[in-house]
């Protein structure tokens, strides 16, 4: 029975796969959908950043399943860890040098506020949620080496994370209902060009996806520390 059900269950992932192949434009078709995305790119979404009206923008759905798969793999070595029955205990913490210690203290905030910046203007120029996402996490790293002893807090940690993909689906959820009947349809004004607060529904993502990615990108290198006596 086990082995029919596996059939089953490949036969149906293999006729999905073929489907999607399918779908995916080659040659002058292909081609005539990468000449759209540069022509009409920033009319169609506001964006000034190209690559990020394709990312936030034409194939923002396919945007959601990578932060779900980064969040799957963060849920997966948790549970390794935990499986292996690893325990935090925090005993006498070996200081840091000098350099990590001064660089933790006065570039932490630095690195938070360029990484805000990224994922912020992801829309206006290269960046965007997951470069800026690893840089706050970066952030983190850094505190782990220079500052040893002090941690994030798993339960805003665990909130931001939350908070972040809630916010990215309501947002497609809110454009299947008012936008035209398509999830993540882009259903807010774009405004001026080339101004913050423009693309419609791309800042909004990206600010999301850069707290999930950086919450838990954190969270991976957290649980990834070693503490030595």
């Amino acid at each position: 029975m086990r082995a029919v059900f596996s059939i089953i269950v490949l036969v149906v992932i293999a006729t999905g796969l073929a489907l999607s192949l399918a779908a995916i434009p080659f040659g002058a078709a292909k081609t005539q959908v990468g000449d759209h995305y540069i022509a009409d790119g920033r009319e169609d979404t506001g964006a000034t950043n190209i690559v990020t009206s394709v990312v936030v923008g034409y194939r923002a759905f396919d945007t959601l399943g990578e932060i779900t798969v980064l969040f799957v793999a963060a849920v997966g070595l948790g549970a390794v860890l935990a499986a292996g029955g690893r325990t935090k205990e925090r005993g006498a913490v070996e200081p840091a040098s000098l350099v990590l210690t001064t660089g933790c203290r006065f570039l932490f905030p630095l690195m938070l506020l360029f990484g805000a910046y990224v994922f912020i203007h992801g829309h206006l120029t290269p960046g965007g949620g997951f470069q800026g996402g690893a840089v706050v996490a970066s952030a983190f790293l850094l505190t782990y080496l220079g500052c040893r002893g002090r941690r994030v807090s798993g339960v805003s940690s665990t909130l931001a994370e939350s908070l972040s993909g809630l916010v990215f689906v309501v947002i497609g959820l809110v454009g299947l209902t008012v936008g035209g009947g398509y999830f993540l349809e882009n259903f807010m004004p774009h405004g001026v060009l080339n101004q913050l607060w423009s693309a419609g529904i791309i800042p909004v993502i990206y600010i999301a996806v850069g707290f999930k990615v950086g919450s838990e990108l954190a969270g991976v290198i957290d649980s990834l520390i070693e503490e030595t006596a």
